[in-house]
């Protein structure tokens, strides 16, 4: 049996379950106030890539009523974690939860894209006590840990609409680029500026 708590995150009551999904951070609310800004009230196509429990999807999608928001993860139990919580919230007809990659799941073109996504490399994972017992792949990846990062640079490129905004979460700060900044983001010189981070 999976334990589940309930938190608040962003003022919402969230279901989370340790140890099967990351528990959202208090970073993580930073960023759903910068998409929010984006977004401004407006009809959107909004993607919340590696959703986890969800959090980010189903505060948009409360307090941004005009977006429609497509929220994906590739953990089996962080997908059935999200839809619980939008079904809790009442959001059913307006977060879709996938079960798929980046943007692999997402129909069509973007107005925005928004992403926590695993960065640490996972050489680090005995430096970062205060992360274990969380999913080790929602937290860490292979190599320098940005593969996950580059591959969505490159979805979002295609993906965003010409106007589009990409916003990311990267070592508790939070950071977004416009579509056409989208290739100095993939460049060899932001990757070794982000190695150094």
């Amino acid at each position: 049996m999976v334990t589940k708590n309930e938190m608040s995150f962003h003022g919402i009551g969230l279901l989370t379950a340790p140890g099967r999904v990351m528990t959202p951070r208090p970073a993580t609310e930073a960023l759903v106030d910068r998409a929010l800004e984006r977004i401004e009230g407006a009809p959107a196509r909004v993607a919340d890539v590696g959703t986890g429990s969800g959090a980010i999807a189903v505060t948009l999608g409360l307090l941004a009523p005009q977006a429609t928001i497509w929220a994906t993860d590739t953990s089996a139990a962080a997908v059935e974690l999200a839809r619980e919580n939008v079904a809790r919230l009442g959001l059913r007809d307006r977060v879709l939860v996938l079960e798929g990659n980046l943007l692999d799941p997402v129909p069509g073109n973007l107005d925005l894209v928004a992403a926590n996504l695993p960065y640490l490399p996972a050489r680090e994972a005995a430096a970062h006590p205060e992360l274990e017992g969380e999913p080790f792949a929602a937290v860490y990846a292979a190599g320098d840990g940005l593969g996950p990062l580059r591959r969505l640079f490159a979805q979002a490129l295609e993906r965003l609409r010409d106007d589009g905004i990409l916003v990311y979460q990267y070592r508790g700060g939070v950071y977004e680029a416009r579509r056409d900044e989208l290739p100095l983001l993939q460049s060899p010189a932001w990757r070794a500026v982000a190695a150094r981070s």
